[in-house]
């Protein structure tokens, strides 16, 4: 970490920059996730979760919407209830990851037109209960900007994702945590770094290696403090999830994660095997007809 973070000290922390990385891969295929999902339920209350029936031009998906995230399941209630949903495309379909629906601009979208930016005109407080919720194969998920405009991570008002994804071996997903916690020293550095830029500016200028050297020494020493307070390790439940049914782990505590599928993954499997031109939006137009809450 030294030798990277001395790097952006002495060549970046004069000038701000921002980015976001990762992978979308899938081993095999679990054709029984719906069992799984409701046999792994981290609810002892479940059965009175609020569920959604979703009419897709492929077919029908039971979603199940988590109580523990109240306004994002108050605000899929809501737009449910006024038909908001009826008629919107799945914009983006990425094979082995995710398929995203919820763009209001995509009701009667012309062929080739580019979606993925409408919305009811608001976002929502994140929500992102986790590890208890995570990014495993079925899951539902919030859409939102990326934390260079949105470091709060509110979520998109309307869009949503159901995940797909891919299975992991545990020596995968131990090599994934490595390299989070790589990644969340990083951000801590940087976040902690910012402060300092004039004063690295007025050392550079004046030729105080020593000055930066022992600044971004201190710094680093903090960010491994503030890393190791809560460092990125994947629970028991994720591991077993991620190995069994898959899933994106390189997701979890960025989105918020609201419901997951308790019926319906072959339609999804379906909807994520269509053919995609670009941007990821199906060449075939795959439709949501409606949405309803079950009683």
């Amino acid at each position: 970490m030294k030798k990277a973070l001395l790097i952006f000290v002495v060549s970046v922390l004069a000038v701000a920059s921002c980015g976001s990385a990762g992978g979308r891969e899938r081993e095999g295929d679990t054709t029984n996730v719906e069992q799984q999902n409701n046999d792994n339920s981290m609810n002892a209350k479940a059965e009175n979760r609020t569920k959604v029936l979703m009419n897709t031009s492929l077919g029908e998906i039971v979603i199940e919407l988590y109580d523990e995230t109240p306004k994002h399941r108050d605000n899929m209630v809501k737009l449910v209830k006024e038909g908001y949903y009826d008629g919107v495309l799945f914009h983006r379909v990425i094979k082995d990851f995710m398929i995203q629906t919820g763009d209001p601009k995509s009701k009667n979208a012309t062929a080739g037109q580019r979606l993925g930016t409408g919305d009811p005109g608001y976002t929502i407080e994140a929500e992102i209960v986790y590890p208890q919720f995570f990014h495993k194969r079925g899951a539902l998920a919030a859409a939102r900007t990326g934390d260079n405009v949105n470091p709060e991570r509110r979520s998109s008002g309307s869009q949503f994702y159901i995940v797909t994804g891919r299975r992991f071996t545990e020596g995968t997903l131990q090599m994934m945590e490595e390299r989070m916690n790589e990644q969340k020293k990083q951000s801590v550095f940087e976040s902690l770094a910012a402060p300092h830029r004039k004063d690295v500016m007025k050392m550079r200028m004046a030729g105080d290696t020593a000055g930066v050297m022992k600044l971004q020494n201190e710094l680093i020493a903090l960010t491994e403090q503030e890393v190791a307070k809560n460092p990125v390790k994947f629970t028991q439940a994720q591991v077993e999830a991620y190995s069994t049914l898959g899933g994106a782990p390189h997701l979890d505590g960025q989105y918020t994660v609201f419901g997951e599928v308790v019926k319906g993954m072959d339609v999804v499997d379906k909807i994520e095997n269509v053919e995609t031109g670009d941007a990821d939006r199906p060449t075939t137009d795959v439709k949501v007809i409606s949405m309803k809450i079950m009683e």
